[in-house]
């Protein structure tokens, strides 16, 4: 029997791993659900140990599967790197990527990272700025791929994930519970309009103490307990906190996570740009594995 692992089967179980089942591990790795689950009984096979804990809805992972899980990362990781180094040395210049400034981590680093591994040659200009900011860039070709932050997805545009809107505050602040309510937004914000409706709809009086465009300043208010705000869940600093507020102040609703990207036929450099970011997405959404 051989003694060398199979790599695209190695690449099927992260895949199951960080998506938490076949289908979508199959969707994103653009092949059937019958490959993927052959790839993965030929690696359990291989190894002579089961893998995958089927027991459950959502698939799981054996002591020895959370074991290959580490090993499988690296491996795959080493791969592409000596790949991009070996064979992808005839492309380069430069890909523009827009992230609005509050989810550039942690997901936006890994995929810098794993880009430079895969084209040496090619830079990447990070812009990050305010999603209707980036909307504008990308509309006159300044961008080749942009992550907005939306209530929905526009054409041409894949929704990657889901995240809360949460309110912020001060820590241990009373801000929240004053009326009218003390906003702080940025000027462009595209969370504002959405709040002031929420709010309207439930009866709060609220007042726009802030109006700028600088983070900075909104952040250094809210500190202050002179305003609050409100921020996608986990992307909140240190020096702020999300508001125990009991139901005094309405529920948000969940934000899309949106990647665009341009129209562009020479080479695979922004497509293989936009599967880094995809898969990055779907590690940080994908379900505690058991």
């Amino acid at each position: 029997m051989s003694r060398n692992l199979d790599l695209t089967a190695l690449r099927s179980f992260v895949a199951v791993a960080d998506t938490g089942g076949v289908t979508k591990a199959a969707g994103l790795l653009n092949l059937t659900q019958s490959a993927v689950s052959m790839q993965l009984k030929r690696l359990e096979e291989s190894l002579n140990a089961g893998l995958l804990d089927r027991s459950a809805r959502t698939i799981g992972l054996t002591p020895q599967g959370e074991q290959l899980l580490s090993y499988a990362r690296r491996i795959l990781i080493l791969n592409d790197e000596v790949y991009g180094k070996l064979t992808a040395t005839e492309f380069e210049g430069e890909v523009t990527l827009g992230v609005p400034h509050d989810i550039i981590y942690p997901v936006i680093p890994e995929v810098l990272r794993r880009f430079a591994a895969a084209y040496p040659r090619v830079r990447v200009h990070l812009v990050s700025s305010f999603t209707r900011r980036l909307m504008d860039d990308f509309s006159r070709g300044e961008v080749d791929v942009m992550l907005t932050t939306e209530d929905s997805v526009g054409t041409g545009g894949t929704t990657l994930t889901k995240i809360p809107l949460v309110w912020i505050g001060a820590p241990g602040g009373q801000a929240w519970k004053q009326r009218p309510l003390r906003l702080a937004y940025e000027q462009r914000c595209i969370f504002r309009q959405f709040v002031q409706r929420r709010l309207d709809e439930v009866g709060i009086p609220w007042d726009m103490v802030v109006d700028s465009n600088s983070s900075r300043t909104v952040e250094a208010t809210v500190s202050a307990d002179l305003a609050v705000h409100t921020m996608l869940e986990g992307t909140e600093p240190q020096h702020l906190e999300r508001i125990s507020h009991g139901g005094q102040l309405p529920t948000l609703r969940d934000m899309n996570v949106n990647i665009y990207h341009a129209q562009i036929k020479d080479g695979p450099v922004v497509s293989d740009l936009c599967d880094f970011i995809q898969d990055g997405f779907y590690k940080l959404k994908a379900p505690a594995m058991a």
